[in-house]
């Protein structure tokens, strides 16, 4: 099953570390957060990635072609122009970078990318979130109920899109937060059924906004509770934070 993930944005929110590199190039330890997603999801088993490209796209595409420059230890001949990896730290992944646009919202991005897509269902998560969510148990409680999309939900105080959610599981909500919320938000980590072409209008469209509010109306956007860990970095503090988590050997999500 191909996991897409969303990594075309400007991440305006951490400018400090953006303006050089696209916010999914910016490192934890010493690897992109990208990396830390995708060693994650290959821990289990998933290894067909798909990255929404935009900003900055060639960031993403050279770390991927010298990804042994940047894992491995080599030697270099600059007389006879010859590089050999001394050992091959590499992975079984296969990554497919498709250029999403420089402006195109987050169900333009992936509306782009569905013909690379042949399965019904594919894995769906941002470029910035960090989890230790059970992917096994997330696609099989989709598989389980046969509506088009399911979302982990997470709670957290005045963040991003709020959710109400009732006994089934069912999202009856899908809204902008208030002053006032300390809810369950959307927290990535997703399974979309390819049906959500339908919900999708073009480029301009953001997955968050019609899509997800359409789906909620239609009663075809499922949650999938998670009370463990869960950690966007939108910003320089959350940033620090899971560094020091990795450095202290304390990081949730390192289950390889």
């Amino acid at each position: 099953m191909k996991v897409v993930i969303l990594a075309g944005g400007f991440g305006t929110r951490i400018s400090e570390e953006s303006h050089l590199k696209p916010k999914p190039m910016v490192e934890i330890g010493d690897m992109p957060i990208l990396w830390h997603i995708m060693k994650y999801y290959s821990s289990f088993g998933f290894d067909d990635f798909i990255i929404c490209l935009g900003y900055k796209q060639y960031v993403i595409k050279e770390f991927f072609a010298d990804y042994f420059l940047h894992t491995s230890d080599v030697t270099i001949d600059l007389e006879n122009n010859e590089l050999k990896v001394l050992n091959k730290n590499g992975e079984k992944w296969k990554v497919t970078l498709i250029d999403t646009g420089l402006n195109t919202m987050t169900g333009g991005r992936i509306k782009r990318v569905l013909d690379y897509i042949p399965d019904d269902n594919f894995l769906l998560t941002y470029g910035d979130g960090l989890s230790n969510i059970d992917i096994n148990k997330l696609l099989e409680f989709h598989k389980s109920h046969g509506k088009i999309a399911t979302i982990s939900t997470v709670s957290i105080a005045n963040m991003k899109g709020v959710l109400d959610i009732d006994d089934n599981g069912v999202i009856t909500s899908f809204r902008e937060k208030q002053d006032n919320d300390a809810a369950i938000i959307n927290g990535g980590y997703m399974v979309i059924n390819k049906k959500i072409k339908d919900y999708i209008a073009g480029d301009s469209t953001a997955l968050e906004k019609e899509p997800f509010e359409k789906l909620t109306a239609d009663r075809q956007l499922m949650s999938f509770r998670h009370t463990g860990f869960w950690q966007c970095m939108d910003t320089q503090r959350e940033m620090k934070l899971l560094n020091q988590l990795w450095n202290e050997g304390k990081a949730p999500w390192k289950v390889w």
